[in-house]
């Protein structure tokens, strides 16, 4: 359900969907962060661009088997003036991923740094258990 436009090479940012049946409390467009997956054998590392969020306003959580990240950007002000045009809209950054079994959730780590939220995805080692198998006879 992410979709972005290309323009001149340039990604232009979507604005996020409302869930059905759910309502946003505050006032403010939300919009997709752009993201770029890499992933080695040991595992999966997500970029996502979230320009003017900083860590402090950053909201990271797993529930079940879905990751979201939410960020509120601050911009800055310029006292005196007012705005005339804009091409940037100005709003939060909102997306949810559905993780596989193959990652270890309890080790992900996530750091920020110029806008651009990293979030490391560990691959979870494959747990095999032997089940033991009883008679059934009669007693």
């Amino acid at each position: 359900d992410t979709t972005y436009e290309t323009k001149e090479n340039s990604a232009v940012k979507s604005e996020a969907a409302t869930p059905t049946g759910t309502e946003r409390i505050e006032n403010r467009r939300v919009y997709l962060p752009a993201v770029d997956v890499i992933e080695n054998e040991k595992e999966s590392v997500l970029f996502a661009d979230m320009p003017g969020v900083d860590q402090t306003n950053i909201d990271i959580t797993i529930e079940k088997t879905v990751l979201t990240i939410k960020g509120k950007p601050t911009y800055p002000e310029f006292s005196g003036y007012e705005p005339v045009y804009s091409e940037y809209g100005i709003g939060d950054f909102e997306r949810s991923f559905t993780l596989s079994e193959a990652v270890d959730k309890d080790n992900i780590s996530a750091t920020v740094k110029d806008g651009v939220l990293t979030l490391r995805l560990p691959k979870a080692t494959p747990k095999t258990r032997r089940i033991e198998v009883a008679s059934a006879e009669a007693k």
